[in-house]
């Protein structure tokens, strides 16, 4: 009956208090901000599927774009989204000038108007999304009642409302003093492999190799060796202590250790204390780190977890670790007690001893690079929750299922480096910890009744884990190719002169990262070293457009980084290929050229034997990429093209050096002929006397001369041969490049001799001097 009269209710006529929930709606059709905001995500993601779809620039688009229908398709669209942005800027008080249709210059205004319509926006959201959190620009910060300040501003505090009793949310850290300063071992930001900083191993099966082989050793069943092979013997014993100081200090251990019998059978849940009924312990001092870790040597299990800073560092440090045992919990200031916190691998390396983590991939490699510490016998809940297929293996989310606990994360990305740390902050700390043992009891009855009330899936975990621990901390090294990586992920197409800068700006923002230990991210993030790379800056002013906001270390080196940019346009402009980072010379052709392609009809092999065989015929083939260029033909005769701007200046700069090449051809056959009159006068003097002087041998003397006159003009005629050389590869550094324009087949194939000595080729000489130098060079993806 309630069932049935509450599915009456909604047919009846509404109250008005229903009327006014639906005129009071958040957009129309839209009842709230979730709503709007689910169907503008889905809106976006199939517009860029959309767009993914398109045909891709090249062949693929001018074969679309030569049919009418396609054409009036694209402009249709084209004035469309133009109309749509033109109406978003409108709204938001914005230049909204996009329907110009200058062919020159109509695209880079548009672009520009895209650029300040987007800032504009994106500064309104900033705003409208500081206010909706509670932040106030206008208001002075609030410190929460009791809070005693230190000498230091450490932080900014702001009150989310007018309720007194409301929480503090921090939101960021201003004028916190390095803790880098006060650390007894200076930080490594060294560009050399990590080595680690144990030098005691407690629980050891195998112990630490000793420093001892360093030194040349001095044994006496050396002294029988030859002298040749002493600096061998050295050599090998060197390398392998080497090995030996990069390897993991507990590898024997983790390769022998045992699953424990606890694992083996299903567990006995051991009910967890409330969070606030807990005690929690500040540990900031040797004495109180000591007692901690006699503590955990009397346990069979413990809770680990770490909280990190990565923003202000270059490698990170680790400004806080949470241990927890069934009885009570501790917060270690690792900042404070950073030279002395290997006191711990005493427990930490412990195989009766179970430490359990939650997704302790980021945790394991911290430990190694701040503390020195290692663990051995490890749990992992996050592999846990991955075998037992929950859904999520977040921490939060296990904390829901099995303690019906919703974790705040407010302060997962707060700065951690704040001293002293708010009560706030610190039972957050607390809460990730606290209740890890109890799931950690779950996850195992769970993998146990999972696994039909066998020890297989606790295995694997437990496995799984152990491998975790061998996981070695890898210190990022800087090589001259380190730069590539990052622009490959970037899938961007850059030109000589912009991937020299991308180099130079990698070059300078590693180096002052090193120096001043503190992240790139921090020094210039990725996306403003590309901008500025591919914009290329002629003035400073230019480089800070680039960055919004601009970087503090980027406005301190201003000028360095301008003049880095100043060499970088020095480069000759080529264009470079992402994958491989190979140069391909490409020249533009004043005429239409017809390429010797296989046949399509060949098999593999054939073609294979086909470019082979035309290797033999144009020996520079070698140097050019091995896949086809193609030039759009179109493209020679659309104006809006950049190959039709560049070919008609190029017709236009080359006017003047054909005139003078003609001038000297002519010129040359001038004194080609005088040398020939002269040469068949002084031949008749000399037919003449002999003649006179033979006279009785006159029908001897004619069959004789004649054949030797005739071959004797038929040499001077023709040009002296040109004497054969070993070949030798062409150096494209070292000479100009020279543009052959025929139309016949031969003219695409390189001839040393038919293109030197062809009286019928037009030949286009064009130095590196020339503007267009650049332009003509070019290295297709």
């Amino acid at each position: 009956m309630a069932a049935s009269s509450s599915s009456v209710k909604p047919s009846d006529h509404s109250s008005p208090a229903e009327e006014t929930e639906e005129e009071t709606e958040f957009c129309r059709g839209f009842k709230d901000a979730n709503a709007f905001v689910k169907h503008g995500l889905g809106a976006v993601v199939a517009a860029t599927k959309a767009s993914a779809a398109l045909p891709a620039a090249g062949d693929e688009f001018d074969l679309y774009r030569s049919f009418p229908a396609f054409q009036q398709f694209c402009a249709a669209q084209g004035d469309r989204l133009l109309h749509g942005m033109s109406q978003i800027m409108q709204h938001h008080g914005c230049r909204s000038h996009m329907s110009d249709r200058n062919r020159l210059t109509g695209l880079e205004d548009r672009f520009d108007l895209v650029v300040d319509s987007n800032d504009a926006v994106l500064e309104k959201v900033g705003i409208l999304l500081d206010e909706a959190s509670g932040v106030s620009r206008t208001q002075q910060p609030v410190m929460p009642a009791g809070y005693q300040p230190p000498k230091i501003v450490v932080s900014s505090w702001n009150r989310r409302g007018e309720n007194v009793e409301e929480t503090f949310h921090l939101l960021h850290a201003k004028n916190i003093q390095r803790p880098q300063l006060k650390f007894k071992d200076k930080v490594d930001n060294s560009n050399t492999p990590f080595v680690s900083r144990i030098f005691i191993k407690p629980n050891a099966v195998k112990p630490l190799p000793s420093c001892e082989c360093v030194k040349k050793p001095e044994r006496p069943e050396d002294l029988d060796v030859p002298a040749a092979l002493v600096d061998f013997i050295h050599q090998q014993r060197t390398k392998e202590h080497v090995d030996d100081m990069f390897s993991h200090p507990y590898q024997y251990e983790l390769d022998h250790v045992v699953m424990p019998e606890s694992l083996k059978c299903k567990p006995e849940v051991q009910m967890y204390k409330p969070l606030a009924e807990s005690t929690c312990q500040f540990i900031n001092t040797l004495d109180d780190l000591v007692a901690l870790n006699e503590k955990l040597a009397k346990v069979s299990e413990f809770a680990v977890d770490l909280e990190h800073h990565s923003y202000r560092s270059f490698l990170g440090i680790t400004c806080l670790m949470q241990i927890s045992t069934r009885e009570e919990d501790f917060l270690i200031d690792t900042l404070e007690l950073r030279s002395e916190m290997y006191i711990l691998n005493e427990t930490f390396t412990d195989p009766a001893i179970m430490k359990v983590f939650h997704g302790a991939d980021s945790d394991i490699e911290w430990l190694q690079k701040d503390f020195g510490l290692y663990v051995v016998n490890m749990f992992d809940t996050h592999h846990a929750a991955r075998c037992l297929n929950l859904g999520r293996n977040s921490l939060d989310h296990l904390l829901k299922v099995y303690c019906s606990v919703n974790s705040d994360k407010r302060y997962q990305l707060a700065d951690w480096r704040i001293r002293p740390l708010p009560d706030e902050m610190l039972k957050y700390a607390q809460a990730d910890t606290h209740y890890l043992l109890y799931v950690y009891d779950r996850v195992r009855a769970d993998l146990y009744d999972t696994g039909n009330s066998q020890p297989t899936l606790i295995q694997q975990v437990w496995a799984k884990s152990r491998d975790l621990s061998l996981k070695k901390y890898v210190k990022p090294i800087f090589t001259e190719d380190s730069y590539m990586e990052l622009y490959r992920k970037q899938k961007k197409s850059f030109n000589m002169q912009q991937l020299a800068a991308f180099r130079l700006l990698y070059t300078w923002r590693d180096k002052l990262g090193r120096e001043d230990d503190e992240s790139t991210g921090y020094v210039l993030p990725n996306h403003m070293m590309m901008k500025i790379a591919e914009e290329l800056p002629k003035e400073p002013q230019g480089i800070i457009a680039c960055c919004n906001p601009t970087p503090a270390l980027v406005r301190q080196q201003i000028n360095e980084l301008h003049q880095l940019l100043k060499q970088a346009r020095e480069t000759p402009l080529l264009k470079v290929c992402a994958q491989t980072n190979t140069r391909c010379y490409v020249s533009f052709v004043l005429e239409e050229e017809e390429e010797a392609a296989a046949p399509a009809h060949l098999t593999v092999a054939q073609q294979k034997a086909h470019s082979i065989m035309g290797s033999f015929e144009n020996p520079f083939r070698m140097y050019l990429s091995s896949k086809d260029i193609h030039i759009s033909k179109n493209a020679k005769y659309d104006p809006s093209s950049k190959i039709y701007e560049i070919r008609n200046r190029w017709k236009l700069q080359s006017v003047e050096q054909q005139q003078k090449e003609a001038q000297e051809k002519r010129q040359a056959k001038e004194q080609a002929k005088k040398a020939q009159g002269t040469d068949n006068t002084a031949e008749a003097k000399q037919a003449g006397q002999k003649r006179e002087r033979a006279a009785s041998d006159t029908s001897v003397a004619d069959q004789s001369t004649k054949p030797a006159q005739k071959k004797q003009k038929k040499k001077n005629v023709q040009e002296p041969e040109v004497p054969e050389q070993d070949f030798k590869p062409f150096d494209y550094s070292q000479s100009n490049f020279k543009i052959f324009a025929g139309k016949s087949k031969e003219s695409s194939q390189f001839d040393p001799n038919r293109q030197a000595h062809g009286p019928k080729q037009k030949v286009l000489t064009c130095f590196e001097t020339t503007s267009i130098y650049g332009y003509r060079n070019i290295c297709l993806v």
